[in-house]
């Protein structure tokens, strides 16, 4: 499967439902690139418009990938190849399309429940049945905006655990979803 992902910091709202960009948690960068690499993902990005946002990233990227991280801890550096930056969603899925000969089907992320979502296990049926690429999307902030979900082909289920509080950090909703969609096995649980 061709999968892709992207956590977008733009444009999303926050909590008075007003577009924002969400500034970079460093934390991400390592935790959703290790994520990525461990479920195969072509290529992982951050999606920010901020510059000196994007020279942080790289700077992190370096340090690991050549810099001093690299002989400290090589297997964070294998987990950083996969990361890519873009300044706009629509650069991300453009790269997607250069790479790919095709535009990607979009996937997006809810964590609130809609009346038309596609569950887990649909999405990965209708992944492996073709060799279109995928790009799932996940949102910062208090979600993605409206012009992005409007993109979507496809919205998924929100992750919901058993009580009524429902606001997973990021980091873990996409490795709840890449286990959903690309762990092994999934068909068994499912």
């Amino acid at each position: 499967m061709k999968v892709y992902c992207a956590l977008v910091h733009h444009p999303v709202y926050n909590k008075n439902k007003r577009v924002i960009t969400t500034s970079i948690t460093t934390s991400n960068i390592h935790d959703i690139s290790r994520t990525a690499k461990t479920y195969d993902v072509k290529a992982f990005y951050l999606i920010t418009p901020i510059v000196d946002q994007q020279l942080l990233i790289e700077t992190i990227i370096r340090h690991w990938k050549t810099g001093y991280g690299s002989s400290y801890n090589p297997t964070r550096g294998i987990a950083l190849e996969s990361l890519r930056i873009s300044s706009t969603l629509g650069e991300c899925i453009e790269k997607i399309e250069t790479e790919e000969g095709e535009n990607p089907y979009i996937a997006v992320t809810c964590a609130k429940a809609g009346t038309d979502t596609t569950s887990y296990s649909e999405l990965r049926k209708e992944m492996a049945s073709g060799s279109a690429p995928w790009l799932i999307l996940f949102g910062t902030g208090w979600g993605l905006a409206g012009e992005v979900m409007e993109m979507a082909d496809r919205t998924l289920e929100p992750i919901c655990g058993p009580g009524e509080y429902n606001h997973l950090s990021v980091r873990a909703a996409i490795a709840i979803t890449l286990d959903r969609l690309l762990g092994k096995n999934r068909d068994q649980v499912l």
